[in-house]
This record gives C-alpha cells, sequence and structure tokens, in this order.
C-alpha cells in the first residue's frame, strides 16, 4: 500500500505518469477517496504531459483517523451560522499541511493543485501559507466562504447530514446514492454518470462517516477567506457547474472577484459532481489552462 508517515499519521496516495513531467497534486471534497477521482479525468491530464498524484484526507480512506470525538448535528447547523460557535478537531489549514508533507515526501518542490470543493478550501490554505509550492490553481466546485454568498440548498443540507448517520450497509449506501443524485443535479445521474457510481466500491474500501463529520466541522468553521484570497496572485482556473445545488455557483463568482489573476468557466448542466459526460469539456480547460503557466526549474 502506497504511504508515507506524516507528522500526525500515515497518509495513502496513487501516482501516475511520467515522474519527471511537471506535478499535477490532486485534493478531493468532504468524504471523498481516491476511487472517487473518475478514470477519465485523472487519464487525460496524464495524456496531456503531466505527473498525477492523488491520495486520502486525513479520516477517510486508508490515510490516518484523527482520534477526537465528532461534533453532533445541531453544532454542525449552528455552525452554518457561527463559524465560530465551536472548535473543530482540526484546520482546513492543518489538512493544508498534510498536502505540503507529502509533497516533501515525493520530493517535489512545488506542483500544480487542482482542487474540488473541500479540496479547493484547502488549496486556498496552501495558497496563503506555501504560495511557493504552487504553480497555479484549479477550483472545481467552490467558494470563499463568504458569509454573503448564497449557501446550499435546504435539500442539499438534509442529503448532506443523511449521510452523516450510519446504519447497515445496504441503507448507507442508498443514503449516499440517493444525496449524489441530489448534489449531481437534474441532467446527469450521479450513479450512472457521476462519483455516486463509486458508493457501494467506497462502503466497502473505507466507510469512516466520523472522519467525514470531523472534516465538515473543519470547513463550516473555518470562515470568510476573502480579506486573504485577494493577496493570492497565482494563476488560478474556478471550474463550477451551473446546477450546483451544494456549492452555489455564485461562489465561484465571487471568488473571480476577489482573486486578481483568475478565469472562470461555467460548464452548463452540471451539478455538484464529475459526471462523464462534463469531464472532456473540464479537463480540456484545466489542460489549457496547465500548459499556459511557465514553470522554472
Amino acid at each position: 500500500m502506497p504511504s508515507f508517515q506524516s507528522s500526525n499519521g500515515p497518509i495513502y496516495f496513487e501516482q501516475m505518469g511520467s515522474r519527471s513531467a511537471p506535478t499535477v497534486l490532486m485534493i478531493h471534497g468532504l468524504g471523498c477517496q481516491t476511487i472517487h477521482w473518475p478514470e477519465s479525468m485523472l487519464r487525460a491530464i496524464v495524456d496531456a504531459g503531466f505527473r498525477v498524484v492523488i491520495f486520502d484526507n486525513r479520516d477517510v480512506g486508508y490515510s490516518f483517523e484523527v482520534e477526537k470525538s465528532s461534533p453532533d448535528i445541531m453544532h454542525l447547523l449552528e455552525a452554518l451560522n457561527d463559524p465560530s460557535c465551536f472548535e473543530p478537531p482540526y484546520t482546513l489549514e492543518e489538512m493544508a499541511e498534510d498536502v505540503v508533507q507529502l509533497l516533501n515526501h515525493i520530493g517535489q518542490s512545488g506542483a500544480h493543485v487542482i482542487g474540488v470543493s473541500m479540496g479547493g478550501m484547502i488549496a486556498q490554505h496552501l495558497a496563503f501559507r506555501f504560495p511557493e509550492r504552487i504553480f497555479s490553481l484549479v477550483l472545481l466546485m467552490c467558494s470563499s466562504g463568504n458569509p454573503k454568498v448564497p449557501g446550499a440548498s435546504a435539500e442539499a443540507i438534509g442529503a448532506l447530514a443523511s449521510t452523516l448517520a450510519s446504519s447497515d450497509r445496504e441503507s448507507d449506501i442508498e443514503s449516499a446514492r440517493a444525496a449524489s443524485r441530489i448534489f449531481g443535479g437534474p441532467h446527469y445521474d450521479s450513479c450512472e454518470y457521476g462519483i455516486g457510481r463509486f458508493c457501494e466500491r467506497a462502503y466497502d474500501r473505507a466507510r469512516r462517516p466520523d472522519g467525514t463529520t470531523r472534516q465538515l466541522a473543519a470547513i463550516l468553521c473555518d470562515g470568510d477567506r476573502s480579506s486573504r484570497l485577494t493577496q493570492v496572485s497565482i494563476p488560478t482556473l474556478l471550474i463550477h457547474g451551473d446546477h450546483d445545488a451544494l456549492v452555489n455557483p455564485k461562489g465561484s463568482d465571487d471568488l473571480a472577484r476577489l482573486l486578481p489573476n483568475t478565469e472562470l468557466v461555467i460548464v452548463k448542466n452540471l451539478g455538484h459532481d464529475l459526471s462523464e459526460p462534463a469531464i472532456p469539456f473540464i479537463c480540456d480547460n484545466i489542460v489549457r489552462h496547465l500548459h499556459n503557466v511557465p514553470i522554472l526549474r
């Protein structure tokens, strides 16, 4: 099993493509494991001449578990309105430090960084603290934490909450599939085209709802990153689906307003998902962005 011992515990990772090629480090979203990256997306980036590195964030998959209790649902709901209402088990900034340790382990001074949803928020913290380690940023389905930007729909919040409860295997997988369909939107059935396809496999690989709850606490308690984002000069591509019920597309509009060196691409008919029909368009834009950024070796 490919993993390394970080200062906090083992982190599972995988690499593909030539190790002499520029590195693209990909950070996934809430509760997602390496298996939630569609093969077509990874292959498109490798075929464009890049080395791809993916990993399990702390508290999911095969990476280390944080031995702290998870906040209850009432605390999480309170944090939607007041991010300072409690102290989370760990922060997104600490999760960004895990990423830097992974870069150190694989011997990379820097990388292009692609972050999806929570992964994009972690990538923002990388940009705040370690800008010299980032060649470029790609933030998919992301936001700044600005409380003035519309949040998730009530249906999406309810679906997310349902995935944090634990029952039996069949019920948990069905809850995950139902939530994936809501997140994925009305145009592409997530269980046919998106990451909902991986629900059963993800359950059997590593079902860890307490870890997902701790990750969610880190997101909700992170607060507004707006003022810090205006100081980020790293070339950034923003990609967002126009039918995202979990992270409102206005989140990327807000990021485009804040970040001084950015481009925004809206994907028609895409929800909060990596849907196969949209992946060629998404990857074409990502590859174009990566090739446009000069790397000093």
